[in-house]
């Protein structure tokens, strides 16, 4: 007789947490199948957003890299944000804040009102989520901070950041699954590196993978598979090197953060490979998150609204070469008039826009990265579908155009997409929907069972139909 284990079991240490993969003992009996899946959203964004013109040529142009993942996704363009504009403010702000809330920002550390993540969170579980869960995992990768609006995407009901931001991957890492408790904290890093936090379960470990497991072979290997993955993105994340005398001090970060990778707003210099790295990591601990059941609600970032790089490096993708990355050079500036950023402001649909082209592809090959990880067999649950299908993904930008010199082009025809959450959209479209960002959220909310609107009390809210189910 096949002995069944909760959906919710997991290791636990001093400090440590980590959930396990779903596995076969776990699945209720089929009528029970559905209901096991969680309510999930996360709102994911990218910076400086793909022009509406460049939109409508659908996956033949920039929205190439989404092609796999073509029928799980519903494409909405034509959403109009133009009620978050804040005047003297630009959309790098404006259009950012109002992503996932459809309000205007209130002051420089605050949105307008909750995200579409929060809200759907609040309604199913009113009494929290189950205990040793991460309530909001908040994370990305950018460098243009001057506002919260540019990088946070999940707010509460008040405005304010609904989680600390993690924009290092350790951070990230420990965040989800804790940190190894020493006696002597000033000597953690040292420490830190000899242990993972896997020893704080090893135990259990050995009992789930071991002949006396409860589970049965698929399963076991399943989980040793799953805490191996674990271990394999602690070591990136602490960049513990397996050398002869122990793990080495990790190397400093290629990358800036805090301050340092925002200097007076004038950009950094930055290579293709630094900053896929970076990211990739971030994703898959983000993704590993997911499917360890330790987060069901928050956003990721990839490159802040307005973000100022200056980008170096030879893209590639699909087995050919798309561009030569070299910003500074190709602008023939200097500071932060040499940023990709400043492709976004000389877009002109009559021009090629080749290197503003080749940014938005490769934005797009990264946030295809990141939902690839969720779509895998390892990510198929109770219902037979995998977790990209049965979560509400947003996917969301700044700006419908880049050109601060007209306000309705720029926070007009802001890209969009989702995913079906579970059946409950029309994913495997590209729909022109020619409706406000607020009466699309609130269609998706409503969708998710939630009674509460975004926006004023007020306002007739409309609802789009035509991208439910």
């Amino acid at each position: 007789m096949k002995r069944q284990i909760t959906r919710r079991t997991v290791l636990k240490g001093v400090g440590i947490t980590i959930g396990l993969p779903l596995l076969e003992e776990m699945l209720p009996a089929a009528v029970a199948a559905e209901t096991d899946v969680p309510v999930r959203a996360f709102n994911v964004f990218f910076g400086l957003g793909i022009p509406a013109p460049l939109q409508k040529e659908g996956f033949d142009g920039v929205l190439e890299p989404l092609t796999p993942l073509a029928d799980k996704l519903l494409i909405l363009r034509g959403v109009d944000q133009v009620r978050c504009d804040r005047s003297g403010i630009n959309a790098h702000y404006d259009g950012a804040t109002g992503a996932f809330t459809a309000e205007p920002p209130d002051g420089e550390a605050k949105a307008g009102g909750p995200s579409i993540d929060q809200v759907i969170r609040r309604e199913h579980y009113p009494q929290g989520l189950p205990s040793g869960m991460v309530h909001t995992l908040v994370a990305g990768t950018f460098f243009r901070r001057s506002r919260v609006g540019r990088y946070v995407h999940s707010y509460n009901d008040d405005g304010t950041a609904a989680a600390p931001m993690q924009e290092k991957p350790r951070d990230l890492f420990e965040r989800v699954f804790g940190s190894v408790a020493v006696a002597d904290e000033s000597d953690l890093r040292r420490r830190r590196l000899k242990r993972s936090v896997l020893d704080a379960v090893v135990d259990q470990y050995k009992l789930y993978t071991g002949a006396n497991s409860p589970l049965g072979a698929t399963s076991r290997a399943r989980v040793a598979e799953h805490l191996e993955r674990i271990r394999e993105y602690e070591q990136r994340a602490f960049s513990v090197a397996d050398k002869p005398g122990g793990p080495q001090p990790p190397p400093p970060s290629q990358l800036r953060h805090g301050g340092e990778a925002d200097p007076n707003g004038e950009g950094i210099d930055i290579t293709l490979e630094q900053l896929v790295a970076e990211w990739r990591l971030t994703a898959d601990l983000y993704a590993l998150a997911i499917q360890s059941d330790r987060v069901r609600f928050g956003s990721l970032t990839f490159l802040a609204a307005g973000e100022r790089i200056r980008l170096m490096g030879k893209y590639e993708y699909g087995g050919r070469s798309i561009f030569e990355f070299d910003d500074a050079g190709q602008r023939k500036k200097t500071g932060s008039n040499a940023c990709s950023h400043e492709w976004w402001h000389d877009f002109d649909e009559k021009k090629k826009n080749e290197a503003l082209r080749a940014h938005a592809h490769m934005k797009m090959r990264e946030v295809a990265y990141f939902l690839g990880r969720l779509a895998g067999a390892d990510c198929v649950e109770a219902n037979g579908k995998t977790i990209l299908e049965n979560s509400l993904v947003a996917i969301s930008t700044e700006s419908g155009d880049g050109r601060h010199n007209d306000v309705k082009r720029e926070l007009s025809g802001i890209f969009h997409a989702i995913t079906s959450a579970k059946g409950r959209f029309k994913t495997g479209q590209i729909q022109d929907v020619g409706a406000e960002g607020i009466d699309v959220y609130n269609t998706m909310l409503d969708a998710l069972g939630v009674s509460r609107r975004l926006g004023p009390a007020n306002r007739r809210s409309q609802r789009i139909d035509a991208i439910r189910a």
